[in-house]
């Protein structure tokens, strides 16, 4: 189980690719954030690698999910990201160079499914939130967990690790810790029906 104490972990995980990423996640919304300037996307249920890992690594997959808005409810500890992308973006670091999406149905797969998933081992996410009058983005840490999809909204639980959670809510950006790979996503994998990823 990761702790407050390793919190850290995952924001040195997810910030190199915030500065890159977050504005065109909130800009764009609707297309994956490239992991590397050799890495391309192809069809929109399929990615390519620019570098073939070797086959015995264990891809590890990193999230990012993007919302219109992002309501906090600090007594009981949740946010809920408004009208958020049902495309759930992943993309595991060097040298496996993969991206794709998974549809939200499998996203929620990753936190009941397979060893130390995310129920087992709650993540660590980065929001990266554009709060109304603000120049710039505010970022948070946080730890989620017991993610409920409600209509177009997703509810997380949450531990603050670092930053302050918004007061007026505004379009967000959430870069989630990894969890390794489910089948159909990796070296040699093939996608199945509604996961999204290609390996080679």
């Amino acid at each position: 189980m990761k702790t407050i104490n390793q919190s850290f972990r995952s924001h040195s995980l997810v910030r190199p690719v915030l500065v890159l990423s977050a504005l065109f996640a909130i800009a764009g919304c609707s297309q994956p954030p490239t992991p590397s300037a050799q890495a391309t996307t192809t069809a929109p249920e399929a990615a390519t690698t620019a570098q073939a890992p070797s086959s015995s690594q264990e891809v590890q997959l990193m999230f990012v999910q993007t919302a219109d808005d992002i309501q906090v409810n600090p007594t009981e500890k949740t946010f809920r990201l408004v009208n958020v992308n049902q495309q759930t973006l992943y993309f595991a670091d060097r040298p496996e160079r993969l991206a794709g999406h998974y549809k939200m149905d499998d996203y929620l797969k990753e936190w009941t499914e397979g060893d130390n998933n995310f129920g087992e081992d709650p993540p660590n996410a980065t929001l990266s939130i554009y709060e109304p009058g603000q120049a710039g983005n505010s970022i948070v840490v946080v730890e989620i967990s017991n993610p409920v999809v409600e209509g177009d909204d997703i509810v997380y639980s949450y531990q603050l690790i670092e930053g302050t959670m918004p007061a007026q809510g505004g379009a967000t950006a959430i870069f989630i810790d990894w969890v390794p790979a489910r089948p159909g996503v990796g070296p040699g994998g093939v996608g199945k029906p509604g996961v999204v990823g290609v390996g080679v």
